[in-house]
């Protein structure tokens, strides 16, 4: 059974989440404030999170950098009562995987946590040779294992959110095609995310921080000015 934390100061939200994923099938912790959040996140591991933006003690931007820069990248759904594009970005440039502004309907919340859950199963054993064998990509130095939702860069194991793996996986199967932000959105995101070119943007950068040496020069992953990004393998691999 899959595990879910959700972490807010509103009971109300708390009980609404709680009894529609349990109805769904989740077993589901809760925490109303960000420390004790934070605790449970790094002492349970849950499969995924519901963070709230704004919480007592410490915020949902700070529990989220906490957990990204001790690498828990348990997958965060973060939630909002306020339509704030600033918020939004910043909880994404910090690792969140999706976000929600309130009020939401329960239904799709579990709509959210189900898709996410989907992108995030992962074989936590190591890749055999033979399982090597199964569907990879390779371009240069970069190797991506769809079935296992795993992708390594000289020989190590990246360590990405969700959302960059599908993004990263989707530019890898369109080698060389130039593909462009809303392409991306709606690939990636599989909705409308209110047309927010730039949460494509942030994610971009967050990978060429793994695979680029300079990402200024950005060998695997280019920009094509006014029209989007493309993935191709380094000259001279």
């Amino acid at each position: 059974m899959k595990k879910v934390l959700v972490v807010d100061d509103e009971q109300s939200i708390v009980t609404l989440l709680q009894y529609n994923l349990e109805q769904s099938g989740y077993e589901v912790m809760t925490a109303s404030d960000g420390e004790e959040g934070k605790n449970l996140a790094i002492a349970e591991k849950p499969d995924l999170i519901i963070l709230d933006l704004m919480l007592p003690k410490l915020d949902g931007i700070e529990v989220c950098k906490i957990l990204r820069q001790d690498r828990i990248m348990t997958p965060i759904l973060m939630l909002t009562a306020k339509d704030d594009e600033f918020d939004k970005i910043l909880g994404l440039e910090l690792g969140a995987d999706d976000y929600m502004t309130k009020p939401f309907s329960p239904r799709e919340v579990t709509a959210r946590v189900k898709a996410i859950l989907r992108r995030t199963q992962a074989n936590p054993e190591p890749v055999s040779e033979e399982e090597e064998k199964a569907e990879k990509i390779v371009l240069g130095e970069l190797k991506i294992l769809p079935e296992y939702y795993e992708a390594y860069f000289k020989g190590e194991l990246l360590e990405c959110t969700p959302k960059e793996f599908e993004l990263l996986l989707y530019l890898a199967q369109h080698k060389g095609r130039v593909l462009t932000r809303d392409q991306l959105l709606s690939a990636v995101w599989n909705y409308d995310f209110a047309g927010d070119s730039r949460i494509v943007d942030v994610h971009i950068s967050h990978l060429r921080e793994k695979i680029e040496k300079n990402t200024k020069k950005p060998e695997y992953i280019k920009t094509i000015r006014g029209l989007g990004y493309k993935l191709e393998e380094p000259k001279g691999e």
